[in-house]
């Protein structure tokens, strides 16, 4: 069984997308990165998450490129820096995204994280380029609980689709307050970084013992085991970064692997859920 997140819009998506942070930066890498995210739709990772950040625009490009013939076989996501997300420079940005896409429409674009620009403004500019036909919907990115209390507070604030926060083993804060609130309003949240930055935490993940055990016992990575605990609960997406084929269909093999109370409780004890209130982890 596959397991799926549906959004508020009664829009239905494998729970394991396809993230492009990192891509777009060097042109030698160019077409495996292509060729990657055509593999991801293939495997039926329809989710495509970009940013105007990313590479100043080259991994919105290189998601352009993927998507040539197969637009309507993806829901692509992009961000915008809280700078561009005024009335009226959001509307520039956001055009200068479709054009790197070469697409007429972002299925949903999210504000990348929280800035000087009152939210009631942001939620203005969202809701104009919903009206233009060049949003199809919008959220937020990188907001605790007391952002989105207060984004849900403003008239429109809740119309946010989604709320894309970083989301691993190692960094389970949001599991506190965050996450159930998101899931009692059915408002999915989006994991990025779900098997860690690269580094020590990354490191710490893919050589603890448990984990490496639950894995060789199910057959499986311990990366497809990392994935399957983080879209384990219900509403949660994850987005990893997969610039090769094989990659990405070992991800999209995530989406059908099962854990047991057992195994649940064994990587519990491993990494020990929160106890308290945490402050957002960001990166």
């Amino acid at each position: 069984m596959q397991k799926t997140v549906t959004f508020a819009n009664g829009q239905t998506l494998p729970a394991i997308g396809q993230g492009t942070w990192y891509m777009g930066e060097n042109a030698a890498n160019r077409q495996q990165e292509v060729a990657a995210l055509q593999a991801g739709l293939e495997c039926g990772l329809t989710l495509i998450d970009t940013a105007e950040m990313y590479a100043d625009g080259g991994a919105e490009e290189v998601v352009g490129e993927a998507l040539k013939g197969r637009r309507d076989s993806a829901w692509v996501v992009s961000k915008v820096y809280p700078w561009n997300a005024g009335e009226y420079d959001a509307t520039e940005a956001c055009e200068r995204s479709l054009s790197r896409l070469q697409t007429d429409r972002i299925d949903l674009y999210l504000l990348h994280w929280r800035g000087n620009i009152p939210l009631e403004e942001t939620i203005r500019a969202m809701e104009s380029l919903q009206q233009q036909g060049k949003v199809r919907h919008w959220g937020v990115s990188n907001f605790d609980l007391d952002d989105m209390l207060e984004l849900w507070s403003e008239a429109g604030g809740q119309h946010c689709a989604t709320n894309q926060v970083l989301y691993h083993l190692a960094s389970r804060g949001i599991e506190y307050d965050l996450l159930p609130e998101c899931q009692q309003r059915n408002v999915p949240v989006m994991a990025y970084c779900p098997l860690a930055q690269a580094g020590r935490l990354r490191d710490t993940l893919f050589s603890e013992p448990v984990l490496q055990q639950i894995a060789q016992q199910k057959g499986i990575s311990v990366a497809q085991l990392l994935l399957a605990w983080v879209i384990r609960k219900e509403g949660v997406l994850a987005i990893p970064k997969a610039s090769s084929v094989t990659h990405v269909q070992e991800n999209a093999a995530a989406l059908k692997v099962q854990l047991s109370d057992e195994e649940l409780n064994l990587i519990n004890q491993a990494f020990p859920p929160p106890q308290h209130k945490l402050p957002l982890d960001v990166v």
